[in-house]
């Protein structure tokens, strides 16, 4: 089952540091330390909450689902700091799955089901394993066979250690995402008391109740704060709107819908962008914040996961589209009639016999999902600096690819770009991806298969 753990946290009373920053608000002279006031009454219950955000907690929660993470600590908040365990590190339980601990994820936060319903759940999950485990062997091999022509410049060692992990995460779009993850999540008390109020599926009410009882425990009189607000009835409207249009799809999908004003971009420097981010500290480019891309992207639940991480990018509620993802070695390994199966079996599961928190987490990583997305100047910046770089994954690369393309006219798309295009060298030193670099300047955003 999920644990929690406090790992790291405030040092100083929070009682005491919430009254400390707010009579510095309200007094002429520095506070004295100790002196509290009714944080209650004058600051909490009258919504004053920026002084709650000077204490923070960082929990370590080993355990959750990926999907619950996906579509429950990540999907709508985007103030918090999370390291998650990549997926690579999880992919040992693809090769040798436990379904007994599965099977007790299932029946401790949906004890609804059971009996014959539970049985075809397991099933489903048996055979979207087997599709894995029976190709896993190939697919790594077929990954190495396209490093080897898309990156010359690759050792035999980049070649060993990147064949099967870019194997697995190709593969892994037929594995669902219940499997478990670990992650470090930082949080400050604001933000920890709205998502336990907010919390809206058995497992965030599980995991919040955890932390805060960590809290509470050891700091009993902030029990003010944390109050359950229920919303029955609430169905995602990834759940909603899903009509189970199962379609297998080998590119991501983006569609511009507004580039902003042109007349407002502010060029910056390599020196603003590598090794540290200086886009939104820096008053120059201030006015990078005002104007925005926005866009339509249809992308996997794998990809939906790492889009996340980019939280200063604004996002509308995802729905299932359908489709499903089929990478490039998949692709060529044959498995197109195994993607749609797979589809078709979530389809029936979600549609007839299970609740759509727990079907959001039995789709396969590869299940596409739609959702609008507004970025500021400043953010796409970052984000495609990160995306266009061969360190990352296929997918996600195509979609910054591709919105660069369609973002042709505009000046940002000279800076739109990893530091290896910007000043020939790579950035990532050790992990160095292996690609000519002799051949950025004529053709430095190509396709690649892995």
């Amino acid at each position: 089952m999920i644990t929690v753990n406090l790992v790291n946290w405030s040092e100083k009373d929070p009682i005491e540091a919430i009254s400390h920053a707010a009579r510095v608000c309200y007094q002429g002279t520095a506070p004295e330390w100790g002196k509290t006031i009714d944080i209650k009454g004058r600051l909490f219950e009258t919504g004053h909450h920026t002084t709650f955000q000077h204490v923070f907690c960082t929990f370590n929660i080993e355990g959750i689902a990926v999907g619950d993470v996906t579509f429950g600590l990540h999907l709508a908040s985007p103030f918090y700091n999370s390291s998650q365990r990549s997926g690579r590190f999880c992919a040992g339980m693809f090769t040798n799955p436990d379904f007994e601990l599965l099977a007790s994820y299932v029946k401790n936060y949906w004890p609804e089901v059971e009996g014959e319903v539970l049985i075809n759940v397991l099933e489903y999950l048996k055979d979207s394993i087997d599709v894995y485990r029976s190709n896993i062997e190939k697919a790594a091999e077929r990954a190495k066979k396209f490093i080897r022509e898309e990156r010359p410049n690759a050792n035999d060692k980049y070649l060993e250690q990147n064949g099967p992990k870019i194997a697995q995460e190709q593969l892994r779009v037929f594995v669902p995402i219940i499997f478990p993850t670990a992650l470090e999540f930082t949080v400050n008390l604001s933000v920890l008391a709205a998502l336990y109020r907010s919390a809206w599926s058995p497992v965030m009410k599980d995991v919040t109740e955890k932390m805060v009882g960590l809290v509470l425990r050891k700091w009993p009189g902030l029990d003010f704060m944390f109050e359950r607000q229920e919303n029955p009835g609430f169905l995602f409207p990834a759940v909603r709107g899903y009509v189970g249009l199962e379609r297998v799809v080998k590119k991501p999908y983006i569609k511009l819908i507004s580039s902003g004003e042109f007349n407002s971009f502010v060029r910056p420097e390599t020196e603003d962008l590598h090794p540290i981010d200086l886009l939104h500290f820096s008053p120059w480019l201030m006015d990078n914040n005002t104007s925005a891309i926005e866009t339509h992207i249809e992308i996997s639940i794998a990809t939906m996961g790492q889009d996340q991480r980019h939280r200063t990018v604004r996002r509308s509620q995802p729905y299932f589209t359908g489709g499903f993802y089929l990478p490039p070695i998949p692709d060529s390994l044959g498995l197109e009639k195994e993607a749609m199966q797979l589809m078709e079996r979530w389809h029936f599961l979600i549609m007839k016999k299970i609740p759509p928190t727990l079907a959001h987490i039995l789709a396969p990583y590869g299940a596409m999902v739609g959702y609008k997305r507004s970025a500021s100047y400043n953010a796409a910046i970052h984000e495609l600096g990160k995306r266009l770089c061969w360190c990352a994954q296929e997918e996600i690369y195509h979609l910054a690819r591709t919105l660069r393309r369609q973002l042709k006219k505009h000046p940002i798309v000279n800076v739109m770009s990893p530091n290896c295009v910007l000043t020939g060298k790579c950035g990532e030193g050790v992990r160095y991806c292996g690609r000519d670099l002799t051949r950025l300047k004529n053709d430095p955003f190509p396709e690649r298969k892995v």
